[in-house]
């Protein structure tokens, strides 16, 4: 549901959509909007508008929401990356899995280096 109404958003009106839009236009029910959108929200992809004189919020996609998320899950990949090596330490008698390891942790550290980088790249070519 978050993958739907995220996409919803990318299309909403520039004032955005109330989640009784959302709801009608994805044709599912307010409570499966309000999880979604709440979800969104958590991982700053949508963002609430208050419009003064309106008794109903309105949803948008939040401003360079997809850098955002890249940028903020840089940590996580760093951290995945030191799992993938105590997975390697304890996996000696496997030299397939070792091997398998370290080649994913090395991995995920370039995207722990890479992807912020590519973030800014993009911004400043914008």
């Amino acid at each position: 549901m978050p993958a739907r109404v995220m996409m919803a958003l990318i299309g909403s009106p520039d004032d955005g959509y109330t989640a009784a839009d959302l709801a009608e236009r994805l044709g599912v029910s307010a409570g499966a909007v309000s999880g979604a959108v709440r979800y969104l929200q958590s991982m700053h992809i949508a963002q609430r508008l208050s419009r003064p004189g309106e008794r109903r919020d309105r949803y948008d996609l939040a401003d360079d929401a997809f850098g955002g998320v890249v940028t903020g899950n840089a940590p996580l990949y760093g951290r995945l990356a030191e799992l993938m090596e105590r997975i390697a330490d304890e996996n000696v008698d496997a030299p397939l899995s070792v091997a398998r390891a370290r080649d994913t942790a090395d991995f995920l550290r370039f995207l722990a280096t890479r992807m912020p980088e590519l973030v800014e790249e993009w911004r400043a070519q914008r």
